[in-house]
């Protein structure tokens, strides 16, 4: 591809080449978009991924007799003009990233039919159950040509040493992925994120919702796209991670902040079956004191034969408003699963009929019609919402997946032939991976529109980059019970959350625990007996113990039960583990909540891989088996058994530790003990079953709340605000009222804690902006951590209280304390 002319519009810069057209975007000072086609004119420039509202202009265009540059304040584009290979900067000139000068093409566009199935006269729709619920089978059809389109490819050529993050979340635990190959397509356990993330600072992200692969190997190294009007893709400049995503988030859309209950617990299981069963679990929380904020009714609310149908069977939920009524009166919300497929008799799949606004299954409603999302929240609203259901588990929200069969689970080439080609006859190529979003958009704006007073909470399997601004949380699918798979989640959910998702979670204890009743490649849990089982147990624990430190705290799955006394009672040590971990997590809610605001307000990722805060740390940058929460807490999950083995087989000499890296340029506390440790190392941490490896890094202001049964019990209550000596730190606080939308008009508050270490000082900031509800004072008390100083008990090396009314207030130490600081109940 030589340039062969340039042209400077308002909108950008465009390059007539001798293989196409190429325009150049400014899209703000960080970022560049480059758009190359073959045709006469550019696509529209109507995306669904991206926000309608983004400025466009052209970068500033120099040209010297070889090379074509364009450049922001931020970023640098140099363009060989002969050959045509990118070479990307930074304002610096220091190199981002670069494609290959050998000779061949460095980005391709190849013309492809793009096919439409037909129905034929004959055709017979039937519908089968399997694990994953009711699907239709189609058979009897053909495919036609609708158009012609592009399958483009961008070859890229990495630096040594450089970590390659992103791509969504996948199932096989790939956390750099240098040296590997994934195909993005959206399956049960696989969520399209068409980003690559770097540790050198920049972003790429793909405006492509077709299939799409990413291969990096002896042969060398692109990102491949399989059906697309043009090449498009976005360039971002960080250098810090956060920049990247905060770039990402105003590109394709900022999150709406969470309702406060969601940060709590959530209780769940493959199935509660009436309103009296959900009623019992929750007096039975209540009766233990045991924390809990939501239950949530899963699939099969509807009556027999109504797959789909968006209401209660009236025989098992006979009062639907008493049942809320009475969850509400207990403070537990109710979430409720539904699905976008629907089959039998039901008036919901009859409507969608009627209308025409069915996919060419027959069963799934085609949510890339304004009018079918409509009236899919209207059906939504008239079964559950009206009864005051608060938030939705968006099931099945990737309706084609059709390799779910069989013994033996099929090569990767071949899963994804075999789910491609079942989504391609229903969804146009080109968008096959884009359904999540649209569905997630109908059910949010609905909800905006007909519940304006209660914020929206969306639960989906699939997801795709953008889905965030409709408060969308995505999970990872329908996972086994092994503790590869706990190993796994942690860095598949990383990669997910560093392409702009900020909300992410997993099934604590994983959906399938037993084997499968019939051979199954994807249901292979290692624990027959269940809760019965010792070492079920211990996973389980494990489990919800990393859980309690990601976003969406929520237990799920089929096989065995999953409430805490199923595990055991007072004095077990498996249920007191539970309750403590439970209970620990309402003390974090200021810290949690915080994080929520943060992430509304400036773009922030909760979830984070070490690549965010230590960039410059390169044994940092290996770590796949931890994670921060936020600016604090270094979560070191456990993923190995200690006592025993599936069938309660017991363990010998199994090691009660794990290996922790503490990363450079920070001393770092044990949570638990208050011991501190230096960074830039490895140490052997303690790991008995009662607790997780938690550090804390030195500069910490971190703000605890009280013990509670849910997080609206006392969320402006007494905080005890525990500091980390070692170097200055700040934490900027936000408050607001814990629902609905007045946010969005200004109505929140925050209140900078910063600490001072050479002077051992506290300083609390005027608190700025007001919001209904607002608690006048406050109670804070503080805790500078020390030697033996942890949640588990100690001494402060100093502490003090103050009473609070928003005027900025100093607490000095050293004041002695007395008594051990409130530690979470064992």
């Amino acid at each position: 591809m030589n340039i062969l002319e340039s042209l400077v519009q308002p909108d950008g810069v465009v390059l007539k080449t001798s293989t196409g057209q190429l325009k150049v975007q400014a899209v703000g000072e960080r970022v560049m978009r480059v758009v190359l086609t073959g045709k006469e004119e550019f696509p529209e420039d109507d995306s669904l991924m991206l926000v309608a509202d983004l400025v466009r202009t052209a970068p500033q265009l120099t040209q010297t007799d070889g090379v074509v540059t364009l450049s922001t304040s931020r970023l640098q584009l140099h363009i060989d003009k002969v050959g045509g290979a990118f070479t990307w900067r930074d304002a610096d000139g220091g190199l981002l990233v670069r494609e290959p000068r050998d000779g061949a093409a460095t980005k391709e566009l190849s013309v492809v039919d793009v096919l439409h199935t037909v129905l034929d006269d004959d055709a017979e729709i039937t519908t089968v159950r399997g694990a994953d619920g009711e699907r239709s089978v189609v058979r009897g059809t053909h495919t036609v040509v609708d158009r012609q389109a592009y399958a483009t490819k961008v070859r890229l050529e990495f630096s040594d040493g450089e970590v390659i993050h992103g791509l969504g979340q996948h199932e096989d635990g790939v956390f750099n992925h240098r040296g590997h190959h994934q195909y993005l397509y959206q399956q049960n356990m696989k969520i399209v994120a068409p980003m690559l993330v770097s540790s050198r600072g920049w972003g790429m992200l793909w405006d492509s919702q077709s299939l799409m692969a990413f291969h990096d190997d002896q042969h060398g190294t692109h990102m491949w796209t399989a059906v697309d009007d043009a090449l498009d893709f976005l360039m971002i400049v960080g250098p810090e991670i956060d920049d990247i995503v905060g770039e990402v988030r105003r590109l394709t859309g900022q999150a709406p902040m969470l309702p406060r209950w969601a940060m709590g617990y959530v209780q769940s299981k493959d199935r509660y079956s009436s309103s009296e069963e959900l009623l019992e679990v929750t007096r039975e929380f209540r009766r233990r004191n045991l924390p809990l904020d939501c239950i949530v009714q899963d699939w099969q609310t509807w009556p027999e034969g109504q797959w789909g149908q968006k209401c209660f069977d009236e025989d098992r939920y006979p009062d639907p408003a008493a049942l809320v009524g009475e969850l509400h009166d207990l403070d537990v919300k109710l979430m409720v699963s539904i699905w976008p497929n629907m089959h039998g008799d039901g008036e919901n799949r009859r409507d969608f009929d009627e209308h025409h606004q069915l996919l060419g299954d027959g069963s799934t409603y085609d949510a890339f019609n304004p009018e079918a999302r409509r009236r899919y929240w209207e059906q939504t609203r008239d079964g559950y919402a009206q009864f005051g259901v608060d938030a939705y588990w968006a099931d099945c929200t990737e309706p084609f997946e059709a390799d779910w069969k069989g013994a033996v689970e099929p090569e990767p080439w071949q899963r994804l032939e075999i789910n491609t080609r079942e989504l391609n006859r229903y969804i146009d190529p080109e968008q096959m991976n884009a359904y999540s979003l649209l569905h997630s958009r109908g059910l949010y704006e609905g909800h905006r529109a007909d519940v304006p007073d209660k914020r929206a909470l969306l639960l989906t399997r699939s997801g795709f980059v953008g889905q965030q601004r409709y408060s969308a949380i995505t999970w990872s699918g329908d996972h086994s019970a092994t503790w590869l798979t706990l190993r796994r989640q942690i860095a598949d959910g990383l990669n997910l959350c560093i392409t702009g998702t900020p909300y992410w979670t997993f099934d604590i204890g994983a959906y399938f625990v037993t084997p499968a009743p019939n051979p199954l490649w994807f249901w292979r849990g290692h624990f027959p007996e269940g809760v019965d089982d010792l070492g079920y147990r211990e996973l389980y624990v494990r489990w919800l113990q990393m859980g309690a430190f990601i976003p969406l705290f929520r237990s799920h799955g089929r096989c065995t039960p999953r409430e805490p006394w199923r595990f055991g009672d007072v004095g077990d040590i498996w249920y007191d583990t539970i309750a403590a971990f439970l209970r620990l997590r309402t003390r974090l809610l200021p810290y949690l909540y915080s994080l929520t605001g943060w992430t509304t307000q400036r773009g922030y990722t909760p979830m984070r891989a070490l690549v965010f805060d230590f960039r410059h740390d390169p044994v940092a940058l290996g770590v796949d088996d931890q994670f921060m929460l936020g600016p604090a807490l270094l979560v070191c999950p456990v993923t190995h058994p200690i006592h025993h083995g599936p069938g309660s087989e017991p363990l010998v000499d199994a090691p009660a530790s794990r290996s922790v890296y503490l990363p450079a340029g920070a001393d770092w506390y044990d949570f638990w003990t208050g011991e501190r440790h230096v960074g830039g190392q490895r140490i052997q941490a303690e790991a008995p079953l009662e607790r997780i490896p938690l550090f804390v890094r030195s500069g910490t202001v971190l703000p605890l709340g009280p013990e509670t049964s849910h997080m609206e019990e006392d969320p402006h209550g007494a905080l005890e605000v525990r500091v980390y000596p070692g170097a200055d730190g700040s934490f900027d606080l936000y408050e607001d009222d814990g629902d609905g939308y007045a946010y969005e008009r200004g109505e929140f508050a925050t209140t900078t804690l910063a600490w001072d270490d050479a002077t051992s000082t506290l300083r609390v900031a005027q608190r700025e902006g007001t919001f209904p509800g607002q608690a006048p004072t406050r109670r804070i008390s503080v805790v500078r951590v020390g030697e033996g100083v942890g949640v588990g008990g100690g001494v402060a090396e100093a502490a003090g209280t103050l009473h609070w009314r928003g005027d900025c207030m100093e607490m000095q130490a050293p004041v002695r304390a007395t008594d051990p600081p409130p530690a979470s109940r064992r």
